[in-house]
């Protein structure tokens, strides 16, 4: 039976920052939507915006999975709906980081990290952001050795 062998982009092309990049690109259109349709997130320039769209994408990659992790209990008995309010909570830290970039309260925080969410989902299976390749590794066993011929 063939072995099985998941392997994602970033193995394949070693020292490509291209997935990085386009997962920046991604949440900055995401974040500067958010800003523009819910009531409550501001940001005073763009600068402010950048910066906001690079703390947002660290806290992301960094803290996120831990706190899925740590949360997964009331992920399962929110059937999911959990994950919004750790998304919400990330996007209010990113605001007390940067300065320039507000978010008023936590209904605010959570209707961005609702916009965020899907216009990032949306647009990462659009553009494929991150790839999973599936390819089945054959290796020829030799046959096995009757120890009892009999």
């Amino acid at each position: 039976m063939p072995e099985v062998h998941l392997q994602s982009a970033q193995e394949t092309r070693t020292g490509s920052f291209r997935p990085f990049f386009m997962r920046m690109l991604v949440m900055g259109m995401a974040v500067f939507l958010a800003v523009t349709v819910v009531p409550g997130i501001e940001s005073n320039s763009l600068g402010a915006g950048v910066a906001a769209v690079l703390v947002l994408t660290l806290l992301n990659t960094l803290i996120r999975p831990l706190l899925y992790l740590l949360s997964l209990p009331l992920i399962v008995l929110s059937l999911g709906l959990f994950l919004l309010v750790i998304n919400a909570l990330l996007l209010q830290l990113t605001a007390a980081l940067v300065k320039g970039f507000t978010v008023a309260g936590f209904w605010a925080s959570f209707w961005g990290a609702l916009v965020i969410s899907v216009v990032s989902a949306i647009l990462n299976g659009i553009l494929a952001v991150e790839h999973t390749r599936v390819s089945a590794i054959d290796r020829s066993h030799r046959p096995p050795t009757i120890i009892n011929p009999d």
